[in-house]
């Protein structure tokens, strides 16, 4: 055999070799996320499994997709062509590629370090049995409150025996590694504030094609982090997007939204978002420096407590998920009072669905889940001084929850001594320098009554007759929207 003929065994053998370690792979791989898959006996989408090349050429054959593309080129005097590849650079930027075992055997894995790690997390329904009662063939929608980032975490933890969900993401995830992460557990990429028509009819077309093939979505209707702890106005864009497919037969009776309630104990990015807030109302920016100084300080001082044993967690992460809306009676209801949702023209048309949108925000509203530090700071916020006597306060804070659970509020423990719930509170506010001991009471300290008014605002509108009072202490700035 000729030194030839060894070089070509050797590079067929290497390819062999090459193959079978890539069969081996995609085999165990396979195997893996099934078994993981399983092991929680949630409702995968098949769509999901879909390949990102499938669906980005079947945008590219969307006659709507082809119409726009014609438009723009037109209006910017520019090549079809060119269009053409810039539709292929937002499709890039927005189709996911979802991995079944990214999900369940990785991001699972890390969620639930990570949560527990930093909270103790609770999970709630109103009625269960009302989310497993909907057809096999139902098209669900979570309408999900934006308190922190940690949501996206929150949710899909809370969620992960029941269903796997698609996110619409900002851009502040299109970082590395982060963007990967997102694509391969479904989740699609949004621009928030670009307003060319034919992103807008890419991005339309792809959620009304994933809504059409039975996709669970999540969406945050209020469209980013609440800044001064109050429920944000929703916007129906996204919204409106997925109640499109309701235009073709068999899709209305299918669709149904679901209200699901966040809150937090400690939400991580409260003092950023209190900057953010002062900055909107003509306070001084934070320089990127001074930002990441304050991240590292966070960090170093975390890493600290950890390696000294000193770690605690920030408390309770809460979600409440509430119970399906249909959308076909809504619907129905439309054409009764007058014309058809979708021969209304557009601006009437996003009128209704915000009117919608805002009723499913009043239901998300009604079962934000009442944790200590929330509970506490509504407490703090009813008295007029800075200083509370430990009486008065938990005197207060009974009265309180005594009036939360008579008007259907979801607090946490609510059969516990309050005393108990007041500690939890307060070594969460301790630690944060928002509360100290003075004398036989509690005094708030100068830079804690922001937060104090932030955690307090997240629970406001569920006081009943203790509302005004805590409403008039709140000395944060009016958000901007």
């Amino acid at each position: 055999m000729g030194i030839v003929d060894i070089l070509i065994a050797a590079a067929v053998i290497a390819v062999a070799m090459v193959a079978g370690a890539g069969w081996y792979w995609r085999r165990w791989v396979r195997r893996t996320a099934r078994r993981a898959h399983r092991r929680f006996g949630a409702r995968i989408d098949r769509f999901k499994l879909t390949g990102k090349r499938y669906i980005t050429e079947a945008l590219l054959n969307d006659p709507d997709v082809a119409e726009s593309v014609r438009t723009h080129a037109q209006a910017h005097g520019m090549s079809e062509r060119d269009v053409w590849l810039r539709v292929r650079t937002y499709l890039d930027e927005i189709v996911p590629a979802f991995s079944l075992l990214m999900y369940y055997q990785f991001g699972y894995a890390v969620s639930r370090a990570l949560l527990s790690m930093f909270y103790k997390v609770s999970v709630d329904y109103v009625r269960r049995e009302r989310i497993e009662a909907l057809p096999r063939e139902s098209i669900v929608i979570y309408l999900i409150n934006h308190r922190s980032n940690a949501d996206y975490v929150l949710a899909s933890y809370a969620l992960a025996g029941e269903v796997a969900i698609s996110y619409a993401v900002g851009e502040w995830a299109r970082v590395f590694p982060l963007e990967y992460l997102f694509k391969s557990f479904g989740s699609y990429f949004i621009r928030r504030r670009y307003r060319e028509p034919l992103y807008h009819r890419v991005l339309e077309r792809y959620v009304q094609l994933i809504t059409r093939n039975g996709v669970t979505q999540g969406i945050f209707p209020e469209g980013g982090l609440t800044r001064d702890g109050h429920l944000r106005p929703a916007k129906v864009g996204l919204l409106d997007y997925v109640l499109g497919v309701a235009r073709e037969p068999g899709f209305a009776e299918r669709l149904h939204v679901v209200p699901v309630a966040l809150n937090y104990d400690r939400v991580l990015e409260d003092r950023t978002l209190l900057r953010e807030l002062r900055a909107s109302d003509g306070g001084g920016r934070s320089g990127r420096l001074s930002q990441l100084a304050e991240v590292l300080h966070y960090t170093g001082w975390n890493a600290g407590r950890l390696v000294s044993r000193r770690w605690k967690r920030y408390g309770r992460a809460a979600v409440v998920i509430g119970e399906p809306i249909a959308v076909k009676p809504w619907l129905d209801e439309l054409a009764g009072d007058g014309a058809p949702l979708f021969e209304r023209a557009r601006a009437e048309r996003l009128g209704a669905v915000q009117q919608f949108c805002d009723r499913v925000m009043m239901r998300i509203g009604a079962i934000i889940p009442v944790t200590p530090v929330p509970l506490a700071c509504a407490a703090l916020q009813t008295f007029e001084a800075d200083f509370v006597p430990r009486e008065k306060l938990l005197l207060r804070m009974a009265e309180l929850r005594d009036v939360l659970v008579e008007r259907g509020a979801r607090v946490l423990r609510a059969d516990a001594r309050v005393e108990e719930s007041w500690d939890r509170a307060y070594r969460m506010l301790r630690m944060r320098r928002v509360v100290a001991r003075a004398g036989d009471g509690f005094l708030i300290l100068p830079k804690g009554r922001e937060l104090v008014s932030y955690y307090a605002n997240s629970i406001s509108h569920l006081c009943g007759e203790f509302e005004a009072a805590v409403k008039a202490r709140d000395q944060l700035p009016a958000e901007s929207f």
